[in-house]
């Protein structure tokens, strides 16, 4: 199991690493700059560097992982991208299902090939599904995403790079907002995150603002008019919320 320091989850699982770039918000890549650097480091699952590779030795992991975790799927890649075969990806829903007592987080840019597969998925109720959008040109991945059958989906407006007023959040459980981090971070700006933090209040969505970003984003932090926002979706059982108790659920 892969600590995460991402805010909104515990660990990671990369059954596959590498990606391309697909849009405006893959410009400055994290997992890419991460790839490069285990490349470099000898690191064996990252010898092609950020060329898509799967990983079958990592697939049954999360099943040995006894304690109840929130997994990201494919921190360091895009469980939906072209070069993923159909049959892998199968086999990586076949996991979730059978590991029922974690939580597993996806995100995906290729909202169309979610949407094109989504009649052969069986989706678990333990997997929750988001797409990512950086701006209003990208509006369309939460249609699509609003289209499958997941249990809970979910949005990542991170790297925030314009303003998404008016958003259509019918049908979404959570939204996660963040500014880009790392150099050459594109900036975020307060009055986006508070109009999409009302946005979800009077919709009744649980929001979560995970940082401002910046060059250094442990001095710009993550408080946003003086509040921690780490709300989460809503559970339907006492099971799955004990799960979830590693994140203060206080706004």
């Amino acid at each position: 199991m892969a600590k995460s320091s991402i805010e909104w989850t515990s660990s990671s699982w990369n059954p596959v690493t590498g990606c391309s770039k697909i849009s405006i918000g893959c410009r400055n890549c994290y997992a890419e700059r991460m790839a490069l650097r285990l490349q470099a480091m000898g690191q064996p699952n990252y010898r092609n560097g950020f060329t898509l590779t799967v990983h079958e030795h990592v697939l049954e992991k999360p099943l040995k992982w006894k304690k109840p975790q929130m997994i990201f799927v494919n921190s360091m890649s895009d469980l939906f991208h072209r070069d993923v075969a159909v049959s892998f990806i199968d086999k990586i829903f076949d996991v979730m299902c059978r590991a029922h007592w974690h939580q597993f987080q996806i995100l995906t840019k290729r909202s169309k090939r979610l949407l094109k597969l989504n009649y052969r998925i069986d989706w678990p109720p333990n997997v929750w599904m988001g797409v990512t959008v950086e701006t209003d040109r990208f509006l369309g991945r939460i249609d699509n995403l609003r289209q499958t059958d997941a249990a809970i989906k979910w949005l990542s407006l991170e790297p925030l790079l314009s303003p998404l007023p008016n958003l259509d959040l019918t049908g979404i459980d959570w939204v996660v907002v963040g500014g880009e981090s790392g150099p050459g971070a594109r900036a975020i700006r307060k009055e986006w995150v508070i109009d999409l933090r009302e946005q979800c209040l009077d919709a009744g969505v649980a929001f979560f603002f995970k940082q401002w970003g910046g060059v250094n984003k442990k001095r710009s932090g993550r408080l946003l008019e003086g509040h921690f926002w780490n709300q989460l979706p809503k559970v339907t059982t006492a099971a799955t919320a004990r799960q979830l108790t590693f994140l203060d659920n206080s706004s």
